[in-house]
């Protein structure tokens, strides 16, 4: 079957720009209609995420599939991380069809892990105070809280996990009910019910039965 035209569009501008930035430019197309397992119908760069077609969703396909389409904003400029930590500087624009639907995301990852190096580098040459310990830690709250690319839907439920566990700053042995709930509204809230049998493998981790686990995403409770 013949390819849609707003596609064969997005390719030729990810081409382009790829082109004119270069190896360390990584651009993305995601179909949200396809299963969330293979959303990827397009990428160039791909080495850098470690991504190919055919490949999984990612954080932001499952928010932008949560969010109503009149909701959806373009995000441009935001950091991510690859698997392996390196630092991106990430922008997310929504293609719609015409009746106003999302359908496409056209993402641009661009890896400013070298560029980063030589920053922290100049600061270092030019700093006049020593970092303290609380910045550190900051720093490192911060690098934590950062999403990372998923290579796949059960990669991007585990990330998912961590930072909702991470969140409430708890193990789950010592989580109350009303920690139990907070982790499952940031899951919920972060589309995390949109991926098969996520529901299963949530309530198994948290211990606690299917049942409790949607009165729990239905739950008023603070």
């Amino acid at each position: 079957m013949k390819q849609d035209m707003t596609l064969d569009i997005l390719i030729q501008i990810a081409h382009g720009l790829a082109e004119h930035f270069g190896p360390q430019c990584e651009i993305a197309i995601h179909d949200v209609t396809r299963d969330l397992s293979s959303t990827i119908v397009h990428i160039e760069n791909g080495q850098i995420s470690g991504r190919a077609e055919g490949d999984a969703a990612s954080n932001v396909v499952l928010e932008a599939l949560h969010t109503p389409p009149e909701e959806l904003k373009d995000q441009i400029g935001y950091l991510t991380r690859t698997a392996d930590g390196r630092a991106l500087k990430s922008s997310t624009v929504y293609i719609r069809d015409k009746s106003g639907s999302l359908r496409y995301i056209f993402s641009v990852n661009y890896d400013i892990a070298s560029l980063k190096a030589v920053d922290e580098l100049i600061r270092g040459l030019i700093t006049t105070r020593p970092v303290t310990a609380q910045s550190d830690k900051a720093e490192q709250k911060e690098q934590e809280s950062v999403p990372r690319i998923p290579h796949t839907v059960t990669e991007l439920l585990d990330s998912l996990i961590e930072q909702a566990l991470a969140e409430v700053g708890k193990p789950v042995v010592m989580m109350t009910k009303e920690d139990k709930i907070k982790v499952v509204r940031y899951l919920n809230d972060a589309g995390a019910f949109l991926i098969t049998k996520s529901g299963d493998r949530i309530a198994s981790m948290l211990g606690i039965s299917k049942f409790t686990l949607y009165r729990y995403m239905e739950s008023n409770t603070p």
